[in-house]
């Protein structure tokens, strides 16, 4: 498949754009650029509508990773998909997308308090969670109170570019054990949260922390032997 232009990596804030249908099947609909985040890194993908200067519309349940770097966008099954060569309005559900916005820099806020290892997470739009490579008791209240004090401290949020062999002279930017950032594509996106926290991650996140508003560790699990699950909802 064609690879897409994924403008989401250069303004997460983009609700819409006007895109060229490449390939249309079963398997779902690509465009030559999109502002539709495909499922990744514990953040759903996108939902939304396409929509033709016709007036006929397209819902969009789902947005994937397809093959050579495009992103499938999945239609409700029971409409046609749009033809290839058919120009489109790309529009996600913006108030589902912000919300994943602020809870995946929340998580990174989370993982820049607890200094442990990273196991998995999970985003919805209304809460998430991190698992953490530790036997260490987690205090609730405490980081709880210490992610709010980096909200209210308004950090400024931006991306970052560097090469693989960047990445590879320093490996400890990477605190994720279980998954590894994709590499042989030249260069690897990093999120910098000013100050606070420097890692590799893709996903859609707002601009400055005060952005997030305030938040609450509603849980810790014990999921195995070395394996905290620290949950967090928005307050």
């Amino acid at each position: 498949m064609s690879p897409t232009v994924l403008l989401f990596q250069q303004d997460a804030y983009l609700r819409n754009c006007t895109a060229t249908v490449i390939e249309s099947g079963e398997s779902g609909v690509v465009l030559d650029r999109t502002v539709f985040y495909p499922l990744g890194g514990g953040q759903p993908g996108d939902t939304g509508v396409l929509r033709a200067a016709d007036g006929r519309e397209w819902r969009v349940t789902d947005a994937r990773k397809g093959e050579g770097g495009s992103v499938l966008h999945l239609v409700e099954p029971s409409t046609s998909p749009p033809a290839p060569g058919t120009t489109v309005e790309a529009r996600i559900d913006w108030d589902r997308r912000h919300a994943h916005m602020r809870m995946h820099t929340c998580l990174h806020l989370l993982g820049s308090v607890l200094r442990f290892g990273v196991t998995g997470g999970q985003i919805a739009a209304d809460k998430g969670r991190l698992d953490f490579d530790t036997q260490e008791e987690i205090d609730r209240d405490a980081v709880t109170a210490a992610v709010n004090v980096l909200v209210a401290a308004n950090h400024a949020v931006r991306s970052l570019w560097i090469t693989d062999d960047e990445l590879d002279r320093q490996p400890e930017l990477v605190r994720t054990l279980s998954v590894q950032p994709p590499r042989g594509a030249g260069r690897i996106r990093l999120l910098d949260i000013a100050g606070v926290d420097l890692q590799p991650c893709g996903g859609t996140h707002v601009a400055a922390t005060g952005e997030i508003g305030r938040v609450a560790v509603t849980k810790v699990e014990n999921k195995g032997r070395r394996n905290k699950r620290v949950y967090v909802a928005f307050a």
